[in-house]
């Protein structure tokens, strides 16, 4: 569109070179504010209201900008003070960050792409959980950290034959103790998640890259018709084991007092840790939940069986 075409549509004129205020039409956005504010800082504004290039305004005075006047009255707050306070937003500070390099704001340009880069690593997740798709990875991963390990391995869909009522709730429960314990020892454990396995819900404990502690929380129930897979929740017996591994935390090695308060994986006191020492920290703690057997062939009126 031509000038002409432009000045007849919207009646546009020069701005008064002696008026001290201005007028200004930002994307519908109207804001009031002086010559002096304009040109305070070398910016775009200073160059258009300078008397370097010529500026038009329609006929009630008012300066147009095609522009979205949303953050514009920010970027004249930073003119006239220097400062502002910022979004606490990313998506307002990039947008902030977008008008103050159209408008040439260096300063607050600045402030800004600080900002964004302070919020980006303050949202850094607090823990990374990776999970393992296959037992080459596991092994990748174990060997790759300094840090104790601990493993959850849950896989509802293995399993042959149908859930004891409360299952799915112990299973949920298992799932859940794990995420509060990623939460709380992320910085010193480092947790995996296995979805693959061959077991419906196993926790592993890893200390200097080899399993130090295992706990099974899936049992068979022979009932009177047919049989069930039972999970427990023995959240007592994992927190212990959580606990149990820290001592694996540092590359030394471990620390036969810790060991010997917590009975941890080398067993007994400090004493008679000799020669047999290395066979005793290479054993792996099993443990398994109390398994309920009934048996079904039992003559009439006998009690129950049940074994270990």
């Amino acid at each position: 569109m031509s000038a002409e075409a432009t000045g007849a549509a919207y009646d546009l004129k020069p701005l008064s070179p002696s008026s001290k205020y201005v007028k200004l039409n930002v994307g519908g956005s109207l804001h009031y504010t002086t010559l002096q504010t304009l040109t305070k800082q070398d910016t775009m504004l200073k160059a258009m209201f300078s008397g370097r290039m010529e500026v038009l305004t329609d006929s009630e005075g008012w300066v147009l900008i095609d522009r979205s006047g949303r953050h514009f009255g920010t970027i004249l707050n930073y003119l006239r003070d220097g400062s502002v306070p910022l979004p606490e937003g990313p998506r307002e500070l990039g947008e902030l960050l977008g008008e103050a390099r159209y408008y040439l704001v260096q300063g607050l340009a600045e402030d800004c792409q600080l900002a964004l880069q302070q919020k980006s690593e303050s949202l850094s997740p607090l823990c990374l959980i990776p999970m393992v798709t296959s037992p080459r990875e596991e092994q990748q991963l174990l060997a790759s950290t300094s840090k104790p390990v601990v493993k959850l391995l849950h896989n509802r869909s293995n399993n042959k034959y149908s859930y004891t009522s409360t299952s799915d709730d112990n299973l949920l429960k298992n799932i859940e103790l794990f995420d509060k314990l990623a939460l709380r020892f992320h910085g010193r454990l480092l947790f995996l998640k296995d979805v693959l396995g061959d077991e419906i819900c196993c926790w592993s404990f890893y200390g200097q890259g080899r399993k130090i502690a295992e706990v099974c929380c899936t049992s068979i129930v022979y009932a009177t018709e047919k049989k069930q897979t039972k999970v427990e929740f023995p959240e007592a017996r994992i927190f212990e084991e959580t606990l149990n591994i820290l001592i694996y935390e540092t590359p030394r090695g471990p620390d036969p007092a810790l060991l010997e308060a917590t009975g941890g994986a080398a067993g007994g006191g400090g004493a008679g840790r000799g020669e047999d020492e290395d066979g005793r920290e290479h054993r792996v703690r099993r443990i398994h939940v109390r398994r309920h057997i009934t048996h079904d062939e039992r003559p009439h009126g006998q009690q129950a069986v049940f074994k270990d």
